[in-house]
Parts: C-alpha cells; sequence; structure tokens
C-alpha cells in the first residue's frame, strides 16, 4: 500500500487512497501505522475516496487513536497540496468534502502554501455540543485537576474547548488536556486550547487534541481559539496564531468564518510493509 506524508507547521499527516486498499484498514492498523515506534509515525491518516461528480473531493480524517475526526485545518491544507503534487487540482479554488461539512482550498506558492475557507465558528451549544441549557458557551466555570478555570467552546465542524490564561504553556495543556478532552459535558469529546492574548492581531496557543494529545500545531484549533478571542473583543479581524510548530494566518470576518492561510511541507513517499500490519504490540 502506497503513502505520501506531509506536515503543516510538525503537524504531520499520512494521505492514503482508498481505492488501493486503505478502506480497509481495521482501526488497530490505523493505530499501527500511526504509531512512531512501532509504524511509520504520525498524528493521523488523511483518506481519499476520488473525486466525485459534483466537484468535491471527498476525505475522510483519522486520528492516531483511531477514531474518525469531522475536519483538520492543517489536514485540509496538506490534502489540498497532495492533490496539488498530482495535478488534480490547479492554483484555482476547489472544495473537499469532510465529515465536518464541505470546504474552499486554493494552492500558492507553487503547492507551499496553501489557504482554506474553514467554515463558520458556532459557539451554540446544541451544535458543539455541550450539554446544558441552550446558549452561547463564553466563559463558563470548569474544576479540572482540582483547578477551577473558564472556558468557552466552539465549534467549526467539530468541537473545540478555550481557556483563556495570562499564558500558553505546554505544561498546562499536558496537565488539563486529557481531562478536559473527556469531560463528560462534552458528549463528544473535545479539542482544548490554553490561549494567550498577545495583542489585538496576535495569540499564542498550546493545544491538546482530541485523540492525539499533545500537538505542536492545528488549523481548526487555531481557528475555534481565533474566533473566540474575538467574540470575547480581545482581538480584531486580523489574527496571526502563533504556536509551537509554527505560525497561521487567519481572518476571522464578522460573521465567525475563518479564512486560514499557512504552510505545507512534503516529507516522504513509500510502500508499507505487510509485516508492520501483521505484527502484534504487546
Amino acid at each position: 500500500m502506497k503513502f505520501d506524508k506531509y506536515h503543516a507547521l510538525g503537524n504531520d499527516y499520512i494521505v492514503l487512497q482508498a481505492q488501493l486498499g486503505a478502506d480497509r484498514l481495521s482501526t488497530e492498523q490505523i493505530i499501527r501505522i500511526c504509531h512512531r515506534n512501532f509504524g511509520v509515525g504520525s498524528d493521523g491518516i488523511l483518506l481519499y475516496q476520488g473525486q466525485e461528480n459534483g466537484g468535491a473531493f471527498p476525505l475522510r480524517i483519522f486520528n492516531p487513536d483511531g477514531s474518525e475526526a469531522e475536519k483538520s485545518g492543517n489536514g485540509l491544507r496538506i490534502f489540498a497540496r497532495y492533490l496539488w503534487d498530482r495535478d488534480e487540482v490547479q492554483e484555482a479554488p476547489f472544495s473537499v468534502l469532510t465529515k465536518g461539512g464541505k470546504v474552499e482550498c486554493q494552492v500558492q506558492a507553487e503547492g507551499r502554501q496553501v489557504t482554506v475557507e474553514m467554515g463558520q465558528v458556532s459557539f451554540d451549544s446544541t451544535k458543539i455540543p455541550v450539554v446544558g441549557a441552550v446558549r452561547e458557551v463564553l466563559q463558563e466555570t470548569i474544576v479540572v485537576d482540582g483547578v477551577e478555570l473558564e472556558f468557552s467552546a466552539a465549534t467549526i465542524g467539530n468541537p473545540h474547548c478555550v481557556i483563556v490564561r495570562d499564558k500558553a504553556l505546554e505544561s498546562e495543556a499536558k496537565r488539563f488536556g486529557p481531562y478536559l478532552e473527556v469531560e463528560p459535558r462534552f458528549p463528544n469529546r473535545t479539542n482544548v486550547q490554553f490561549l494567550e492574548v498577545i495583542d489585538r492581531h496576535n495569540i499564542k496557543i498550546e493545544i491538546w487534541e482530541r485523540g492525539a494529545g499533545y500537538t505542536l500545531a492545528s488549523g481548526s484549533s487555531s481557528s475555534a481559539a481565533a474566533a473566540v478571542a474575538r467574540r470575547l473583543g480581545l482581538c480584531g479581524e486580523d489574527i496571526t496564531v502563533h504556536m509551537p510548530g509554527g505560525k497561521l494566518k487567519l481572518c476571522v470576518k464578522d460573521n465567525y468564518e475563518i479564512l486560514m492561510t499557512g504552510g505545507v511541507t512534503r516529507v516522504c513517499a513509500g510502500d508499507f510493509v505487510d509485516e508492520m500490519l501483521e505484527w502484534q504490540i504487546g
């Protein structure tokens, strides 16, 4: 089975084609492929299912624990670059169909940069979802590992929990992220961002990603965090999101639609060996 590997600001994905048998991979095999010691190693798998008659490129996204994600900003940019490398798209905008909705992508700079229309962020508890009364989930109190925190929740096709802090710290993402991901008020689990506002046009985030753990960068997390920052009046329309893996430029429109631009790097291509998928861990 052939694969291609890319990273977007250190957030790496393996791209596979369904027509080459990747649609038959089991959860255990997905976990094996993504494992950094027993497999190729990645933050997830992008499964390309072939172009539909309507012109949209259907994409499924899998986390390294084998669960399926609705949307990934970095994954979408990588997938767009993959299509560019295969000469299936040019510089004109094109559509990608994800479980979290249809998005528009455009490849620039000879494939090195991609702009994605990520969709509209919502703070509606029924859409995220968050349990309890119907409301916008903004600056609510939650106790995690004995510490009281304030969080806002959002969705851009997948769920997010954003916590504003004086400083965004890796240590807090790793400490509180595992608890927040599976907190009962988030029935579909959640991605978690610790947000530091640098100024009106710059924020810094540390990320705990649902199904993946601590993550160097995330497009959907950047979108949710920037939208929360603007909704709370902390930032303006144009926001640069700083992450350990690099920076993304976002435009957060008045209706919280997100336009995201960032880089993509091709890493390698190759073939899986059957022995890797057959050998049992433990």
